[in-house]
């Protein structure tokens, strides 16, 4: 420990002095800047640096267990323990999720609403076969922002989404359109959401209708019946949305479209997929 601290301030103090002053002497420290590093040294240097690269990939938002795939995926051999602890020695930490405590759903109103025909099958064995649909919200300094997506349960793919400055049930036809338009799925598609007025009414209806999707809705005040968008949406502010400062709704659009579109589809990491992405998940089915 002494001749690393030697060997980093070499240029800033004289090596007699630092010798003296750590009691060291000068042909030890020679000695030891000619020895070769152990394997094990070498070793956890090369982890480390691709534990660094990573996780800088994963734009900070991989723990150990996302981090210790991209190894795996690499061929580097280690367990998942070392990997955590590399990370916490070097402060590698991805971002916790954090409350929010705006209310985008307004289940009272007047209009019909469905059962709970998905009752949480959230695996399903082909693409368009089960859809689920949900809107959350993104802060501006012009305000809310608000935001619709549809995910096939299939592969957890965002399919379908919509960006709004305003709550109308447009904004819900607007991403199912989306995904209509993306995947053309065949009738008798399930298509899952929460009861809220933008999925109850007339022309959120007639659009399940006109193109044969079953509709199906979570059972009064349990998110948990619609669980994976709820998933994807936290993942959506922890990962993005919490690290950034808009100034514009234009602005947060353009974030969200390319963390969609590029990272979320094409490369992050799931964990429900056998750490692949949806889209390498839909590619290998």
């Amino acid at each position: 420990m002494k001749y690393a601290f030697i060997k980093s301030h070499c240029r800033r103090w004289p090596l007699g002095m630092q010798c003296r002053v750590l009691q060291v002497s000068r042909s030890g420290y020679y000695v030891w800047r000619r020895r070769m590093p152990c394997v094990r040294v070498v070793w956890r240097q090369r982890v480390l640096q691709e534990i660094r690269q990573a996780f800088f990939t994963s734009r900070r938002t991989y723990g150990s267990p996302r981090v210790h795939q991209e190894l795996v995926l690499r061929g580097t051999r280690c367990c998942v323990n070392t990997v955590a602890r590399l990370m916490h020695a070097q402060g590698l930490q991805a971002r916790t999720r954090r409350r929010d405590r705006v209310k985008t759903t307004d289940s009272s109103h007047g209009h019909p609403v469905a059962s709970n025909v998905l009752d949480r099958r959230f695996v399903w064995e082909q693409k368009n076969q089960a859809w689920a649909a949900d809107i959350t919200f993104v802060p501006t300094d012009e305000g809310w922002l608000y935001v619709a997506v549809v995910l096939d349960l299939h592969s957890r793919r965002v399919v379908g989404w919509a960006m709004a400055d305003h709550l109308r049930s447009l904004l819900a036809e607007d991403a199912l359109a989306m995904a209509l338009a993306r995947r053309s799925p065949p009738p008798g598609l399930l298509l899952h959401s929460d009861r809220g007025v933008q999925y109850a009414c007339g022309t959120y209806q007639a659009l399940l209708a006109r193109h044969g999707l079953v509709c199906s809705m979570s059972r009064p005040g349990n998110c948990y019946d619609n669980a994976v968008v709820e998933s994807f949406n936290g993942t959506l502010k922890t990962e993005l949305v919490h690290r950034q400062h808009y100034a514009t709704r234009q602005e947060a659009t353009q974030a969200i479209f390319e963390y969609v579109e590029v990272f979320y589809n094409r490369q992050r990491r799931h964990s429900a997929l056998g750490y692949v992405s949806p889209v390498d998940f839909e590619d290998s089915a």
